[in-house]
């Protein structure tokens, strides 16, 4: 296992990692209408055969996905806007998943911080950002594309992400994406757990960028299935087992038009939801395993 030297930044290396107002991650992750590729990202983690072990034997997602979404919620918005808050999040984070181990489905002993498999969730966040802008949001392209990246995987540092677990470049990115999704990821049981708690996801709570989903106007199950399903090649849907017909291709093309038309008018608080929602969930991170846990 890697010491906790060579996983975690320096000191004096935190001053270029911390990311504030004037950062393209700042203005690009909290954008509610990339609750539309929340699904997407999580598909991608599950498909994963350590991290759909780990969620088998140890999420509560089927009974409580909002919770489980939420977690991931904190933890983003702590990592952008949470400043130096994020730097011990990050070290509770990697310690939390100490614990999670086990033995796969197929036979072999899985730990959720062997590196191949820890990268790439924080792969995901980064992939279902910029697929979600393109499909749903804002396309991000060219410089401002390549210092997303830049921004977002030195956050991953925070946590653990080793420097060396993903390419420097976007374009280096993408082939290590495409390759994990072609030779890695595979149906797992973990997947229809997933799905079948979409199939009956409630309305997000209060704070969770309502207003956006009274907008949409789709329950919250279905548009969640649109955008995550949806944003999956049609070779690794099938893979998954996921269904998609004709007429989901059609309502993903069709949401994915008005969401885009939505940008115009689109108040500032639905694109830059972060720090108002930090501000909402922060007494309970401080509670939860992000924070220092006291009163749990």
């Amino acid at each position: 296992m890697a010491t906790t030297a060579a996983v975690f930044p320096a000191s004096d290396e935190l001053g270029k990692i911390l990311v504030g107002p004037d950062s393209v991650v700042w203005q690009r992750v909290s954008d509610a209408r990339l609750d539309l590729a929340m699904l997407y990202a999580l598909l991608l983690q599950v498909a994963h055969p350590t991290v759909g072990a780990g969620v088998r034997e140890y999420s509560e997602f089927e009974r409580e996905p909002w919770s489980r979404l939420l977690r991931t919620i904190d933890w983003v918005t702590l990592l952008v806007y949470g400043g130096a808050d994020a730097v011990p999040a990050g070290r509770r984070l990697r310690e939390l998943h100490k614990r999670f181990k086990g033995v796969r489905a197929d036979g072999r002993p899985y730990h959720a911080l062997e590196p191949d498999a820890y990268a790439w969730v924080h792969a995901t966040l980064i992939e279902a950002c910029v697929a979600g802008h393109a499909q749903f949001g804002s396309p991000m392209r060219g410089a401002e594309l390549e210092r997303f990246y830049r921004e977002y995987r030195g956050l991953g540092r925070l946590a653990g992400v080793r420097e060396r677990d993903l390419p420097e470049t976007w374009s280096g990115f993408r082939e290590y994406f495409d390759a994990m999704a072609a030779e890695r990821l595979v149906w797992t049981e973990a997947v229809d757990q997933v799905m079948r708690a979409v199939g009956r996801f409630p309305p997000p709570p209060l704070g969770i960028a309502r207003p956006f989903w009274t907008l949409i106007k789709l329950p919250a199950s279905a548009a969640v299935r649109l955008g995550g399903v949806g944003l999956i090649t049609s070779e690794l849907r099938a893979r998954l087992g996921l269904r998609w017909t004709p007429l989901d291709d059609a309502a993903f093309h069709a949401l994915g038009a008005f969401t885009r038309g939505l940008g115009p008018v689109l108040p500032q608080r639905l694109k830059v939801t972060g720090p108002a929602q930090l501000e909402l969930r922060r007494p309970a991170i401080a509670r939860g395993p992000l924070g220092d846990g006291a009163s749990e």
